[in-house]
């Protein structure tokens, strides 16, 4: 026998081969499908983006459920978790994801799964649970005013600066995001924090040369 027959069989002999009974899957699987359906409803009571994505939503459950699978497989034999890590290392997934709370939820199903799939059961839940209070917790908290988009158009380009003095009266902060002068005039967009924007706009509205005046709130992402 050669060294590399001793090294090979002394390596495979130190991991133990792990016998992965029905029981175990439909348990560790249950367990798995609970949370994951947990995480479904928190994340729908929790989500902030403008718009809800169920299919995102949906996806954390199967996640879930596909982690622990791979979980329990990887602990049957050491040769199928090196050959299912390399066949998991070629995947590239290009889905952009812009909220990073999405990615919190995604890393959380991520974590739950494995957990589930390790039968580490009791780590699962009272993550989960700390994490949901973590997530709620936050947002619950006082917050200063969110930035909004105020977007400007006027018939008189000379006059942004005056525009820019009303706008300051009524805002805690403000900054002038893009500036364009065309030859129907002036539109200006400017970011902006205050509680009063109702009043806001009107003050602008009545200015002269002003022709459309819209607020709008925003969630960081916007480009000029």
């Amino acid at each position: 026998m050669s060294f590399g027959d001793i090294f090979k069989q002394s390596f495979l002999d130190g991991f133990t081969v792990t016998q992965i009974t029905t029981k175990t899957i439909v348990v560790a699987l249950a367990v798995a499908l609970c949370i994951g359906l947990y995480m479904f409803v928190v994340y729908a009571l929790t989500n902030r983006n403008n718009l809800y994505n169920v299919n995102f939503n949906i996806s954390l459950v199967a996640l879930t459920l596909i982690t622990a699978g791979i979980i329990l497989t990887i602990q049957s034999s050491v040769v199928v978790s090196l050959g299912m890590v390399g066949a998991l290392s070629i995947v590239r997934f290009r889905t952009a994801v812009k909220d990073p709370m999405d990615l919190v939820y995604l890393f959380w199903s991520i974590g739950v799964g494995i957990m589930c799939g390790a039968m580490k059961f009791e780590i699962a839940i009272i993550v989960s649970i700390v994490v949901t209070i973590a997530v709620i917790g936050i947002q619950i908290l006082p917050k200063s005013s969110e930035s909004k988009v105020l977007i400007i158009r006027g018939k008189q380009p000379e006059l942004a600066q005056d525009y820019m003095n009303v706008i300051k009266k009524w805002t805690v902060f403000s900054k002038v995001k893009a500036h364009n002068i065309r030859n129907t005039g002036l539109e200006m967009i400017v970011e902006c924090r205050t509680k009063k924007g109702v009043e806001l706009v009107q003050a602008v509205s009545k200015m002269d040369g002003v022709e459309f005046v819209s607020l709008m709130s925003h969630d960081g992402d916007m480009t000029y």
